[in-house]
């Protein structure tokens, strides 16, 4: 499952991403992709690997740097240091609109970026590089038969596989002074790497895996090409990556569990259902206004109900726990009904009955306008009401 989003970077720019969600949506961790150089999120090795952590129930935000693909902004203003921005500006988006990744991923030049933007991403727990330099000074050699121009001019166009790009001093000066600091990455590290690799060679990795400190690890990608061009190859580094990553990521409890419901309804007992959800048990009936009710338990519309009011509290606590904000306490009263499609302004449907929701949020604790304001756009971000939102598929079969 995919959805296209946007952010702001530092600079102002609307940077243009894409996220990759487990099918079923339960989601044990997020990761952030970082793309291999002048590339964009659209390669075929960011939308396999991304896929792929997905399907391990990884969640993945792939995106385009400044000036690349459907992001805004110059790419000849663009350097390595901005890179390194952009990934800590998308980290940001990740923690305030979904939830702070713990796992950091990049290809060629984007591993050696997430590598060191990953001191400045406190979530961060495991990174991984495939295919990256251990100097960011190693791109030059794309460059090499223009560095004099560009040092004459202070900028020259350079053709790389067949696009041309503008590069400046500024950008040359930036790889050159720029050193990563493996040595303290304070995070467990992954690096992936083909024998065969003519852009970058393996003894890049073996530079990377020397300084490193452990935990560290490291996966040969056997015949692949630098650009991981078989979809098979990039397919299995993301199964690889998140198999390795769920071993220092941290997975809450409630994503470990069973998550199957169990109903029993006797036809003896009109409306009542006992109800085994994660094994917890519960009752579910009808108000005896209902022939046949006898008010034991909820409706099956307050559980719905009730989740998505659970689900918004949940989500409005996390994040002010995350964002330090002084919050007490969070009161969600939720009600549903139906109402004519031609009464709804903003709904798709023309014809027929909508199911509405109304969701009424209070806050308690010291915030300013601005923190509520913020707090009640997140309500929005909880799993269940994107659940609701969605196009949703029920399949029906005998067990």
């Amino acid at each position: 499952m995919q959805k296209r989003v946007h952010f702001e970077n530092r600079q102002g720019h609307r940077l243009a991403g894409i996220m990759h969600f487990p099918d079923n949506n339960n989601i044990l961790s997020y990761a952030l992709f970082a793309h291999c150089f002048t590339c964009t999120k659209n390669i075929n090795a960011a939308t396999n690997v991304a896929g792929a952590l997905a399907a391990e129930g990884i969640a993945t935000l792939r995106f385009d740097f400044t000036g690349l693909g459907a992001s805004k902004g110059a790419f000849e203003e663009t350097t390595f240091s901005t890179n390194i921005e952009d990934l800590v500006d998308a980290a940001s988006f990740l923690s305030e609109d979904y939830q702070a990744p713990q796992l950091l991923v990049g290809h060629s030049l984007g591993g050696t970026a997430i590598l060191a933007a990953s001191k400045y991403i406190e979530s961060a727990r495991a990174v991984a590089s495939i295919g990256s330099p251990a100097d960011p000074e190693h791109i030059l050699h794309l460059l090499s038969n223009s560095l004099e121009c560009i040092a004459d001019q202070g900028s020259s166009e350079v053709d790389l596989a067949g696009r041309k790009f503008t590069f400046k001093q500024e950008f040359v000066d930036d790889v050159k002074k720029y050193t990563v600091d493996f040595k303290h990455l304070n995070k467990a590290l992954m690096i992936m790497h083909s024998p065969i690799d003519d852009t970058v060679s393996v003894q890049e990795a073996a530079k990377i895996f020397s300084e490193a400190m452990h935990p560290k690890s490291f996966v040969s990608l056997d015949n692949a090409d630098h650009l991981l061009s078989n979809s098979k190859d990039s397919q299995y580094a993301g199964t690889v990556l998140a198999t390795w990553a769920k071993r220092y990521i941290e997975i809450p409890e409630f994503n470990t569990q069973r998550e199957d419901v169990h109903v029993r309804a006797r036809t003896d007992q009109g409306f009542v259902c006992s109800i085994d959800a994660s094994g917890h048990s519960v009752l579910a009936d009808e108000p005896t206004s209902v022939s046949g009710g006898t008010n034991l338990g909820p409706t099956p519309y307050d559980y719905l109900a009730a989740a998505l009011g659970t689900c918004t509290a949940m989500t409005l606590n996390m994040y002010a726990r995350h964002k330090k904000i002084d919050v007490e306490e969070v009161v969600v009263d939720v009600s549903h009904n139906r109402i004519h499609a031609n009464d709804c302004v903003d709904c798709e449907k023309s014809a027929g009955d909508i199911d509405m929701f109304t969701r009424a949020i209070s806050i308690s604790g010291n915030l300013d306008e601005k923190q509520t304001k913020r707090m009640l756009e997140i309500a929005d971000r909880c799993p269940v009401h994107k659940t609701l939102e969605n196009e949703i598929k029920i399949r029906t079969k005998q067990s």
